[in-house]
């Protein structure tokens, strides 16, 4: 900068996430980007003191359902009452999915749409393409996805009954085409053999429907195939500590390297004995919580964990009281207290997991996912000496899994691109972009 000029934003006094740790430093940013990150005190059009607190980069959540269309039900929360969630739990980026699709042809309109629907959103923003059954279609598909600009393709091993299942032949395809053209293969994975629910099914049958083994045992025979075909997987929504102990196992060398384990605040948090209560409805979801021993076993194992992936995915209370299993639609919001409870469970180590490896992962870095000169002002400033409780939150759900969970996180000011978009409690203006 020459001698009088001005920077646009300046955060002063606190600590700054870079490399891995800590540091006091004063932040500086313009049109969008940050400049200097300097000991230096300098002259700011706007100046926020962090004295006190910690500054990270913006998180970003690389797995969202914000209105999704799946039988019979929508999730409630848009992507205008989503965005504004995420903000609110330091989230400035998040990627949603497109519509399954079968062929190529159906992938600029699966994209036109979802663009639409993402307009108001209050933070950044991108997709993942996602491919039903693409039998025969699987080159054209991968050739679609470089056209758009899509680096990642998610694909399921299960829900044959709805015809979203991709079988072995295509995954062997996939495989050999994502390490050819670069993007990433997401993988829901459950054996789909393994998979049983049954009308007379409840809630409390739900972790023996959708079972540990049908993940574990579908998770190894995906490792296995980029042994022999190549390419790599991101395994979306790990529930199950057991199921990395198996791969560690089995395919140690392939973990963080040609395999990605996400796993979700829920499975950290969370286990199957809720289903036994009076509104264990109220915690469905796909794959399941799991036993308590697995739960701590998932703790123990977060080292190899790289991404958390929050999986939103809410329904109104009125939506989950259903006795039979097959009527009630699976999934939870969790976006806004996403970092405030895995920050609980695992501490800072958090911060990687839910910034710059999800960056690195899906093509966003250095854009995102760090604090330094020329990245996006993605900046969030926040207290980890609170005590207070967390609540149902701003999304627009009528209720939250995480009500009365105890945290020390406290998520003050929240800037997107250099805009600050959360200041005290308040959402300002959102301004989010598509990345795509």
């Amino acid at each position: 900068m020459s001698a009088g000029e001005r920077h646009e934003l300046g955060i002063t006094g606190g600590k700054l996430y870079i490399n891995g740790k800590f540091t006091k430093a004063n932040l500086y940013a313009d049109d969008g980007l940050i400049t200097a990150i300097t000991s230096e005190s300098r002259s700011c059009i706007q100046s926020h003191d962090a004295t006190g607190k910690k500054v990270m980069p913006g998180l970003i959540d690389p797995h969202v359902h914000f209105s999704l269309r799946s039988g019979g039900h929508v999730s409630c929360d848009d992507f205008r009452s989503g965005s504004a969630a995420a903000a609110f739990g330091g989230i400035t980026t998040f990627i949603d999915f497109l519509d399954p699709v079968s062929t190529a042809g159906e992938l600029d309109s699966a994209l036109l749409s979802r663009k639409a629907e993402a307009a108001e959103s209050a933070v950044d923003y991108s997709f993942h393409a996602t491919a039903a059954n693409p039998a025969g279609n699987t080159e054209e598909i991968a050739n679609g996805l470089k056209r758009l600009g899509i680096n990642s393709l998610k694909i399921f091993t299960t829900y044959s009954e709805s015809g979203r299942r991709t079988y072995d032949r295509e995954i062997a395809e996939l495989l050999k085409l994502s390490e050819l053209h670069g993007f990433v293969l997401m993988v829901h994975a459950e054996d789909d053999d393994m998979v049983g629910i049954k009308p007379l099914h409840t809630i409390r049958d739900l972790p023996k429907a959708r079972s540990q083994k049908a993940e574990s045992s579908q998770a190894l025979k995906l490792a296995g195939m980029v042994v022999e075909f190549g390419g790599g997987i991101y395994m979306v929504h790990t529930s199950s500590g057991k199921t990395v102990r198996a791969l560690l196992k089995k395919h140690r060398g392939l973990l963080g390297n040609r395999f990605h384990i996400e796993s979700c605040p829920h499975y950290f948090a969370l286990d199957d004995n809720v289903y036994r209560k009076k509104d264990g409805e109220l915690y469905a979801m796909v794959p399941p919580l799991r036993s308590r021993g697995s739960r701590k076993l998932l703790k123990r194992l977060a080292r190899h964990v790289e991404t958390i992936g929050t999986d939103h995915c809410p329904y109104m209370k009125d939506e989950k009281k259903k006795t039979s299993l097959l009527e009630i639609p699976m999934g939870i919001g969790t976006i806004e207290n996403s970092f405030a409870v895995m920050h609980g469970i695992i501490g800072d180590r958090a911060l990687d997991m839910m910034s710059r490896r999800p960056a690195e992962i899906f093509g966003l870095f250095p854009r995102k996912g760090i604090l330094a000169v020329g990245s996006d002002a993605d900046i969030v400033i926040y207290d980890d000496s609170a005590n207070r409780e967390l609540d149902a939150g701003r999304s627009a759900c009528d209720y939250s899994v995480y009500e009365g969970f105890k945290t020390n996180i406290c998520i003050e000011k929240v800037f997107c691109r250099g805009r600050i978009v959360v200041d005290e409690g308040s959402l300002m203006e959102g301004y989010g972009t598509c990345l795509l």
